[in-house]
């Protein structure tokens, strides 16, 4: 009995030790120390983090605009800065949550308009390859059409139809890699599902003349001549020249079938493929009148030696 209650002290006093040393290996993110400066000061501030890249301070600062002047017009406009920071930092989450914000409480805003745009590209940027789930394709899809839609005559909605075009050629792809596997393993209907997807969805796509090559070959691995011969005309009509209606002509006639229309030069692709490309530098900047910092503290030199120091924010503890 006098071993045990001796023993427990001790236990008890490691359980403190090991809590103690877990709490101090956590790493908080350090928070802007609240501290109030006029408006213009925390707005330059801000800007000048995120002309420098550094993305994670400048939503420090257009966070305290936020905090400190509320009601102000800075406000408003730092909300939409902590979307573009968060957006270059890849915080993607926040940037969707940041436009959202400004979309519900200033719907009518001119600037609107660029946070439906920010929206669509940061899940347009979370897109993946065509051999994984394609969730974020088809929210990028979305909100890339609103902006059309929306803002039909901006330079985001010119943005977005390309962006438009490089998504629907990412989800044919998605259809054409799954059909050519249901082919792989036998799975014929299946396969001809995806196939047929790909020319009634996104015929417009690069995909269109390979889709069509395998239906010809999957109708034909079913003893279908007939089918197998009408897409084989449709394909020759629309892509004489290209690699994939020498293939399916070559196939038609093995089996006996004589197409109307012969390849034209020698079998080459499609010249106009869109590349699917991530480019932060191709993204529209937001509105130049959000960018640019008040002019009242540019050119103070009192305001310059109030603003916190070059090397980061003031932290709190």
């Amino acid at each position: 009995m006098l071993r045990i209650s001796t023993a427990r002290p001790i236990v008890v006093a490691v359980i403190l030790a090991i809590a103690v040393t877990g709490c101090a290996g956590k790493k908080h993110k350090p928070k802007l120390a609240y501290e109030e400066r006029p408006v213009e000061l925390l707005y330059s501030a801000g800007a000048n983090r995120m002309d420098r890249g550094l993305w994670s301070q400048s939503v420090d600062y257009f966070q305290e605009v936020e905090r400190q002047h509320p009601y102000s017009e800075w406000s408003r406009r730092a909300i939409l800065m902590q979307a573009y920071a968060h957006y270059q930092g890849n915080n993607y989450t926040e940037a969707v949550a940041d436009a959202d914000r400004f979309i519900s409480l200033y719907p009518g805003n001119p600037a609107a308009a660029y946070a439906h745009y920010l929206k669509a590209i940061c899940y347009f940027e979370q897109i993946v390859d065509v051999g994984r789930d394609q969730a974020a394709t088809g929210q990028a899809l979305d909100n890339l059409r609103e902006v059309t839609q929306r803002y039909p005559r901006t330079e985001y909605a010119q943005d977005a139809r390309l962006k438009i075009d490089m998504v629907n050629d990412q989800l044919a792809g998605k259809e054409m890699t799954v059909g050519r596997y249901y082919l792989r393993q036998g799975d014929t209907l299946a396969a001809i599902g995806r196939f047929r997807t790909v020319i009634d969805r996104y015929q417009t796509t690069s995909h269109t003349p390979e889709a069509l090559y395998r239906l010809v070959e999957a109708y034909l691995t079913m003893g279908l001549l007939e089918e197998a011969g009408r897409n084989g005309a449709v394909l020759g009509y629309n892509y004489p020249g290209d690699v994939w209606y020498s293939e399916a002509y070559r196939l038609l006639t093995s089996k006996g079938l004589r197409p109307a229309t012969e390849p034209s030069g020698k079998g080459v692709g499609r010249l106009f493929h869109i590349p699917f490309r991530k480019n932060k530098a191709e993204t529209i900047k937001p509105p130049a009148a959000a960018m640019a910092p008040p002019v009242a503290t540019t050119a103070s030199p009192a305001a310059e030696a109030a603003a916190p120091a070059a090397s980061g924010p003031t932290q709190a503890n």
